[in-house]
This record gives C-alpha cells, sequence and structure tokens, in this order.
C-alpha cells in the first residue's frame, strides 16, 4: 500500500511538473502571436531579370525591406531583399542574398508590417558599436552577440547647411612624415587616395589608421578582398585599435545593395560620434566600389549609361555620401577615401576619380614607380596636393613644403640626364640643389610601417634639409 501511494503521489507530482511545463509554452506561444501584426502584406514574385525581382500585389514605398520566401528540402531559407523602384503595377525589388532556390509564383511579404511606418530604416547606431565588426546592416561579424535593439536608432539624412560648417584650422596629425610635413592635413578635411592596384594603398591606410590622432575611427571596407577584414584588424590595428574603432566590412561577394548600405553606414557612425563631440577618422576602402556597386544597381533598372558605363545618377550619389562628413558646430569628421583608378598615377579619364577629385579637399596620389623601388609609402608628392594646407601652417612651413615639392619635381623630369652624366653642374640652379641633397629628401619622403612620426617631428626634420 505504501508503494502504491509513493507512486500515485510521483505520478502526481510529475503531472504538476509537465503542467506547468505546457503553461509555460502556452504563454510564451501567446506573447508570440500577440507580437504579429494585424493585418499582413504581401505579393507574388512573377519574374527575375538579372538582379532585379519583379512582384506584383505589393504596394509599398522604395526602401521598404521585404522576405521572399524560399523552401529548400522542405526548409525555409528565407531571403532579405529591399524595394528599388516600380514599372507600372509591378514592384521592383533588389535581393541582399543569393536567389538561388526560389520559384516563380513565390510569396514576398513585407518585412514589418506592424506599423505603417515599414519605408523608414533603423540602423544600429550607439557606444556599443565601439571594438564591433558589423556587416552593412549592423550585424556582428566578430561571433559576438548581437547589438541590442536598443541601439537601433531610425536615421534621417538632412543636407547639412553650409553656414554652419566650422572651418578647418586644427592640424591633423596623422603620424606619417611626407604628410605631415608636405600634405599637412586638417581636422574635417576630406582627403582622396588615388592609387591602381599592387602600389601600397593597404599599407598607407594601415599606417594612417594606426598613427593619427583621433577620439574614435570608422573603417569600412566596401567591395574589397574579404580576408584583408581580418588581417586589418589583427595585423593594422591590434586590440589596441580596435578598442576605439569601429569596423564595417562589405566584401566583393556581397551584394551591391549590402555595399551600398555599409558606405552609408559606416558615414552614420560616424555622424553619431560626431555629434557626441569626437573627432571622428573615417576611412572607405574604396569609394571606386561603391561606385561600381550604385552603377550595378542603376544599370539592372535599366538607367542609360553615360560615361564609361557609369550611370548619371553616380555623379549625385557621391556627393551626397561625401558631402555628409566635415566639421559642425559640435564634433568633426576627416574623411580618407581609397579612389582605384584605371591607369597609372590617378589618371583623370576614369570617371569616378575625375569626380573625387572636384569635390574632394585634396587627393594624395600614389606611384608605381616608388612601390617598384621599394618606396614606401609610394607617395607621388609632386602630383599630391592638400588644398586647406595653406590656412592651417604657417607661412615658413608652407614655404618650406613648396620648395621642397619644387626640388623633387625638377629632379625627377631631369632623372634620365643625370643617370646617364648628360646632365651638366650649373645649367640649373635648383636642380643643382636638388642633386646635391637628393638623398636627404628621399629619407624624409620614406618611413618603416612600424614608424611613427608626429607632427612636430615632422616639421623639425623637414628644417633641417635646409638649414
Amino acid at each position: 500500500m505504501a508503494r502504491i501511494a509513493s507512486s500515485s503521489l510521483f505520478r502526481g507530482i510529475l503531472m504538476n511538473v509537465r503542467f506547468t511545463q505546457l503553461l509555460k509554452k502556452l504563454a510564451s506561444f501567446e506573447k508570440r502571436i500577440n507580437k504579429l501584426p494585424n493585418f499582413i502584406i504581401y505579393g507574388r514574385l512573377i519574374s527575375v531579370n538579372g538582379l532585379v525581382l519583379e512582384v506584383i500585389g505589393l504596394n509599398i514605398p522604395i526602401g521598404s525591406q521585404c522576405i521572399i520566401e524560399r523552401t529548400i528540402d522542405g526548409k525555409n531559407f528565407n531571403i532579405n531583399a529591399e524595394v528599388i523602384g516600380f514599372s507600372g503595377t509591378k514592384t521592383l525589388l533588389l535581393s541582399l542574398e543569393e536567389i538561388q532556390g526560389v520559384l516563380p509564383g513565390a510569396y514576398v511579404f513585407l518585412k514589418t508590417s506592424s506599423n505603417m511606418n515599414y519605408f523608414i530604416k533603423k540602423i544600429p547606431l550607439g557606444i556599443e558599436l565601439l571594438g564591433r565588426v558589423v556587416d552593412g546592416r549592423g550585424r556582428p561579424l566578430d561571433g559576438l552577440p548581437p547589438l541590442d535593439d536598443k541601439c537601433y536608432t531610425i536615421k534621417n539624412y538632412d543636407n547639412i547647411n553650409p553656414l554652419s560648417r566650422k572651418p578647418i584650422t586644427k592640424v591633423l596629425d596623422t603620424g606619417i612624415r611626407a604628410i605631415n610635413g608636405l600634405l599637412t592635413i586638417g581636422q574635417g578635411q576630406r582627403i582622396g587616395i588615388f592609387s591602381s592596384s599592387g602600389i601600397g594603398k593597404s599599407i598607407l591606410l594601415g599606417m594612417i589608421a594606426k598613427y593619427t590622432e583621433a577620439d574614435v575611427i570608422v573603417i569600412a571596407l566596401i567591395g574589397e578582398r574579404g580576408r584583408e577584414v581580418k588581417d586589418f584588424i589583427e595585423n593594422v590595428l591590434g586590440e589596441k585599435g580596435l578598442v576605439r574603432s569601429v569596423i564595417v566590412a562589405a566584401p566583393a561577394d556581397v551584394s551591391p545593395m549590402i555595399r551600398i548600405q555599409a558606405a552609408s553606414y559606416a558615414t552614420s557612425i560616424a555622424e553619431y560620434f560626431c555629434d557626441k563631440n569626437k573627432h571622428v577618422l573615417l576611412i572607405m576602402d574604396s569609394l571606386t566600389r561603391y561606385a561600381m556597386a550604385q552603377r550595378e544597381v542603376s544599370l539592372s533598372l535599366e538607367e542609360l549609361p553615360v560615361s564609361k558605363g557609369y550611370p548619371s545618377s553616380i555623379f549625385s550619389k557621391i556627393p551626397n555620401l561625401i558631402e555628409r562628413v566635415g566639421n559642425t558646430k559640435k564634433g568633426s569628421i576627416t574623411a580618407f577615401y581609397t579612389v582605384l583608378t584605371e591607369g597609372e598615377d590617378g589618371d583623370d579619364q576614369d570617371p569616378v576619380s575625375y569626380l573625387a577629385r572636384s569635390i574632394l579637399d585634396g587627393h594624395i596620389i600614389l606611384s608605381r614607380y616608388y612601390a617598384d623601388l621599394g618606396h614606401y609609402p609610394a607617395i607621388d608628392i609632386g602630383s599630391s596636393i592638400s588644398r586647406v594646407m595653406p590656412d592651417i601652417v604657417d607661412s615658413e612651413h608652407y614655404k618650406q613644403s613648396c620648395y621642397f615639392k619644387k626640388l623633387v619635381s625638377s629632379y625627377q623630369k631631369n632623372r634620365d640626364l643625370i643617370n646617364v652624366g648628360a646632365y651638366i653642374v650649373g645649367t640649373d640652379v635648383i636642380l643643382d640643389h636638388a642633386i646635391k641633397i637628393w638623398s636627404n629628401l628621399e629619407r624624409f619622403l620614406q618611413q618603416e610601417v612600424s614608424e611613427k612620426s608626429n607632427y612636430s617631428t615632422s616639421c623639425q626634420e623637414l628644417k633641417k634639409i635646409f638649414s
């Protein structure tokens, strides 16, 4: 009898435990049901033309986020997409992921239909981004937990009143002797680094990210090799550098929409910290890949190309992105944009290169001649310029930098004559001086990756050359 009573008691306790677990599951299920919208907006996929997906029955604004139904082996692998245009009654979407396995007639759902503000994007912004590596949508790539929902903020892109911008008056210490001494950059300046492949662009960017005096560093790797992300973190920034940095990565193998969003998102992060009275360094590698992504989207929408395959819209997209950077009433954003050139030494025939030159506050040209000689950083001083340098340095420093460029330019133009011994000393006073101190000029322009030269030291070394 005792055993029967004990067994009955055990079964009763077990039933109570199971009943409690069932109640918890029902409560959780009820919460999920309550979160569902009162209505569902959806359409049907009817066509796929290149990158563009055509949907009927989905009447929502441009910029809305959607989910495309996809089932593989009985499992759901839904695809994220974004509305990019219209054609008659059809809504045009661009997938943010691979579309393999999508069937004709697939359902396309509005991603957030719980309120009517579904066209307003919310992006993660906050102090929690420091030390993180994320993609163009703010999703973590570093294996750490996702950012809290509290970090997500509605970001509106308003044009900055030009009269509200503070003038560039303060020197930015980049830690690179050639830039500090001859191409002095100010806080809030926008600089282009023009280079063809294999000249040392990544080396220069690494030195800038490592040595520049800034409160926060935002690095956007747009359309570049995927391996560069890990290499940049481990071999360039290191643990100390990553603590004050945010890295937004959108490699070449992701959707063009993700690459476009990554460039805009990185700029938004820089704007966020700038509003917190911080000096921000924004490094974008590269502006050309951003333009190429815009070209892919525009051509998919059948926009006519006007210059080397680029549509006319690209000539407004790039200025809109760059003009968000600069000095404000609170903080400042100094930006370095890399521009890939088709020819050597910053070919102006490339429309992106030509446009960037016209709207940036200066440009640094990298030379293959110097790179082939093992001369790093491979900066072509004669072709490079900082447009704000005359306003932020003293007259003596500026005269010395101009004379330095004059000596280098004179020597390079007559390099062949000098090498074969055909130049007669005394013919040109400037060239005679350049030949006499050429070893000092070369030494000033070269710098090891592990070497840092602050602004004051760079100015002193420049004075020593002519003392």
